[in-house]
């Protein structure tokens, strides 16, 4: 009777663990050293704009004890503050009211600054150079220089006090910031282009809108969204015009209405804080691409 013997085979030298190569490791350390030299600033940065937003949304879920305290994280998550701030009395209706103030002052002000920034920009007509030094000096005054009669002029002729009038309207006359930049977009864009729109029988009002607009997306993107950000944001001009309407407040007014006389209910200011500043922070993550590309190419040429 045989006896078969199995002898496993050797190990081969890929089943043997393998010693850590020592230049490799040093190799590894420095790219990351390096790639941390490199992004440091990046990163200080990126904590200290984040950091405000992380602040206020802790105290938005803090009971009114613990609001702006030595306590720095809740205790127990209060989520019925945003529900308190929803429930608060016309706060539906400041956000209809900033959405109209913020969608219709944009869509005149692209309307009126548009075929003013053409003119500057591509036609040749006398006092070209004396209006945009007009346009560049309504940027240079403050509107607290003019209030004063603008207010008078809209409560006592128009009647228009305690409504959003007084703030839509204007914009319907064009933005002297929006003229200037649109302007200096529009030299970018080659004469050739219009010379042949208008061989091909295009008048002034054609090649506008069928050859200048499509090449300004850009910039119109760009400027519309400063402009969005500005109506919404805007306090003084709903503080001056609306202040004795709380049906017509914005949302930019209504926050203070959480901070009384001799009390602030800072949880719930900043839950409503936080609640204001969500649709414009989804509104330029999705259209930050086209606005940082707008404002890059406004200002190429004087």
């Amino acid at each position: 009777m045989t006896t078969t013997v199995r002898v496993s085979p050797p190990p081969t030298a890929a089943s043997e663990p393998q010693p850590q190569h020592p230049r490799r490791h040093r190799r590894t350390t420095s790219a990351l050293v390096l790639w941390v030299a490199n992004h440091c600033v990046a990163v200080a940065l990126a904590l200290f704009f984040t950091l405000p937003f992380v602040f206020v949304f802790l105290t938005s879920a803090m009971s009114d004890s613990e609001a702006l305290t030595a306590q720095l994280w809740p205790t127990s998550w209060h989520w019925e503050n945003y529900l308190a701030v929803f429930s608060t009395p016309n706060f539906g209706r400041w956000w209809i009211n900033s959405l109209v103030y913020a969608t219709a002052g944009t869509a005149l002000m692209l309307l009126s600054s548009v075929p003013a920034a053409y003119a500057m920009a591509k036609l040749r007509f006398r006092g070209r150079r004396v209006a945009l030094v007009v346009v560049i000096a309504s940027m240079m005054l403050p509107p607290q220089a003019i209030i004063v009669p603008m207010y008078l002029i809209w409560s006592q002729q128009l009647g228009l006090s305690g409504t959003l009038w007084p703030l839509i309207i204007p914009l319907a006359f064009g933005d002297g910031y929006s003229i200037f930049l649109l302007r200096q977009f529009l030299l970018t864009v080659p004469q050739e282009y219009l010379d042949a729109a208008r061989v091909d029988g295009c008048g002034t009002f054609q090649t506008l809108t069928r050859v200048v607009l499509p090449l300004c997306k850009p910039a119109l993107l760009a400027v519309g969204l400063f402009q969005f950000f500005y109506c919404w944001n805007d306090y003084f001009g709903p503080q001056i015009y609306t202040s004795e309407n709380p049906a017509a407040w914005t949302l930019s007014y209504g926050l203070e209405s959480f901070k009384g006389a001799y009390h602030a209910n800072w949880n719930l200011t900043m839950a409503a804080t936080l609640l204001v500043m969500v649709p414009v922070l989804v509104l330029f993550f999705f259209a930050q691409k086209a606005f940082i590309e707008g404002v890059t190419l406004t200002g190429v040429k004087g």
